[in-house]
């Protein structure tokens, strides 16, 4: 969204706006609450829809990692109460400013009307929820190595060649393994979205380098083998729950199950090319 405005590239303007997320307004509902920085947050409604925002004249940009922790928390908060106030919000990302004064902000309602009624008719009642399938990597391991004929061959030939056919044999037989493994997060993935697609609206897998929090990064022992965001209905959480408890039955599962979180993986991106700066 680049604007009319020449603060490209800034940090700072004479005037802006920090936008938090757009909702669809009902006559009588107003939030009160306090977003970034403390700043007070306020609703400018443009006919049924509304944008949650406060005043700015910066970016929030800024090398110290707890404030920007702090301000990104903040962020969230104010989100989550939008959508406790008003239901499912499209929540922009941290830190996504329009330059210029509430006539501004009016005029690109006006010019994404289309995109931002269309996403919050579809999105209405739903939310995001984070699933990740993990599983013991031992007894992955012990499972792949007893169900492979050729890991059971290299394995023979190993044993009865000497050191140096031996290294290029071990060499093939992690190779394999490698590829099962792949093989494996694979068709577990496939199976589990199959499941997943019985409870949701739309359904995002995560790629191999995306967590879902913070543990993710431990050496505890557990492989990924799939990760998604799934849009659902709260009325849905539950059997969508029940059929994750059965997954996660399975001996050296492990599910992990999160939200409902406002719907930031299926909502169109904000910012950069339509009037708006974005930092962080």
């Amino acid at each position: 969204m680049a604007d009319d405005t020449d603060t490209e590239g800034e940090t700072e303007f004479e005037e802006g706006r920090y936008l938090y997320c757009a909702v669809t307004v009902d006559d009588g509902t107003d939030l009160d609450t306090d977003g970034v920085d403390d700043e007070p947050v306020r609703l400018l409604a443009v006919d049924d829809i509304g944008v949650v925002l406060h005043d700015c004249e910066s970016l929030y940009d800024t090398a110290d990692m707890d404030e920007l922790r702090k301000w990104v928390l903040q962020h969230q908060n104010v989100v989550d109460a939008a959508g406790e106030a008003f239901g499912t919000p499209i929540p922009f990302q941290f830190d996504t400013v329009l330059t210029g004064d509430d006539d501004r902000v009016r005029e690109w309602v006006a010019e994404e009307r289309g995109t931002l009624g269309d996403y919050l008719d579809r999105l209405a009642g739903h939310w995001e929820y984070r699933v990740e399938l993990r599983r013991e990597e031992e007894a992955l391991r012990e499972d792949l190595v007893a169900s492979d004929d050729r890991l059971a061959e290299l394995d023979e030939e190993i044993e009865a060649a000497g050191s140096g056919t031996a290294f290029m044999l071990e060499k093939q037989y992690d190779q394999r393994l490698r590829e099962l493994r792949r093989e494996r997060r694979t068709d577990r993935a496939a199976a589990l979205r199959d499941r997943l697609d019985e409870f949701v609206l739309d359904v995002n897998e995560l790629g191999e380098r995306t967590t879902l929090d913070d543990e993710d990064g431990d050496d505890d022992g557990m492989e990924t083998q799939a990760r998604f965001t799934v849009l659902a209905t709260e009325d849905d959480e539950e059997g969508m729950g029940e059929m994750l408890d059965e997954v996660a039955a399975e001996t050296g599962v492990e599910v992990r199950f999160t939200g409902p979180w406002p719907p930031y993986s299926f909502v169109p991106a904000i910012g950069g090319e339509d009037g708006t700066e974005t930092g962080g």
